[in-house]
């Protein structure tokens, strides 16, 4: 793993993993990227017997088959099992090919950990860092994304029974890739990473110089904010649910119209999004429109939402696919 001369590596050389103390065990996404080998090392050399790993081959480059086989030569070294997932992440039509990746990569995390070790591995860490977290609320704002999107990446979250950790958040990527040069460890670089059609890497190679040089804690500020819209929403989320109890569920027309509008909204994303149909701002706006003229017996609501509708039935709203 490491040149002769150079001195062997120890948990001190890495930033801290303090995050991964309590889950019993763990798998580490295993790219071969030089921000999963620094957590694959660090988590080995801290936690030996508790640290697993997975790679997803996406079959989508050529240079495919040399990440696995640094990632099976890595993890030999470092006597980590590791489990290799062969997946197609072709994107369908209308879809980003980052989307499918993605979707394709927490389904094959899913299906590794039922289907290895025992069911003893329910956990996975992630290398994501601050300037991921960084991009991500870039492409929030771009979007014109609300509090959960400015929220960026959680630091836990439970996605298909799987429990994700984000350690690094507030480790930026360049401490990683030192640490690395610093025992001599090397790692991949996925072409795709320099190709400047993907949103991702156009706001790494073009803005986030240029923040550096404009704002020099940006990184920590800006994760300042995403924490701030975190808990904004924490807190819209439980009167969500406080004021579905009162307008109920199918929400009742009358209910909702003795709300302000901003709860309004808030209660029926809510309720739109437990019915598996998120709506758009435009789709909102127009449904918000319609509840608040439904003042007689006869008045129609027909609003489409998702992929679905959201229909008046007598006193209240209904959801049909």
């Amino acid at each position: 793993m490491v040149d002769s001369a150079t001195p062997k590596p120890t948990p001190a050389n890495f930033p801290s993993l303090d995050a991964l103390a309590h889950p019993p065990a763990w798998a580490v996404a295993l790219s071969g990227g030089a921000d999963s080998t620094a957590l694959l090392i660090a988590s080995a050399l801290r936690w030996p017997e508790k640290t697993h790993a997975i790679h997803v081959h996406h079959g989508l480059q050529d240079a495919a088959d040399g990440f696995a086989k640094h990632c099976e030569t890595l993890c030999h070294q470092l006597n980590v099992p590791l489990v290799v997932v062969r997946v197609q992440a072709a994107h369908a039509s209308g879809e980003s090919p980052e989307d499918a990746a993605r979707k394709a990569r927490y389904q094959a995390f899913s299906q590794a950990l039922q289907s290895n070790w025992g069911g003893a591995v329910q956990h996975i860490a992630l290398g994501q860092h601050a300037d991921d977290q960084v991009e991500t609320l870039l492409l929030a704002l771009s979007r014109g994304a609300g509090l959960p999107g400015l929220a960026s990446m959680p630091a836990v979250f439970t996605r298909q029974g799987v429990t994700y950790h984000r350690p690094w958040l507030d480790v930026p990527g360049v401490t990683l890739r030192q640490a690395l040069t610093d025992i001599g460890q090397t790692w991949v670089e996925d072409p795709t990473n320099q190709d400047t059609r993907y949103t991702r890497n156009k706001i790494r190679t073009d803005i986030l110089p240029a923040l550096a040089k404009a704002f020099p804690a940006y990184r920590q500020t800006f994760a300042r904010s995403a924490s701030h819209a975190a808990q904004a929403q924490s807190l819209l989320q439980e009167l969500a649910e406080q004021d579905l109890l009162q307008v109920g569920n199918p929400p009742n027309i009358h209910a909702l119209q003795q709300l302000s509008d901003a709860r309004q909204t808030n209660v029926l994303r809510h309720w739109l999004v437990l019915e598996s149909m998120p709506a758009s701002a435009a789709q909102m706006e127009a449904l918000l429109v319609q509840v608040k003229s439904c003042t007689t017996r006869g008045h129609d609501i027909h609003i489409k939402v998702g992929r679905g509708f959201v229909k008046r039935e007598e006193a209240v709203l209904r959801c049909y696919n």
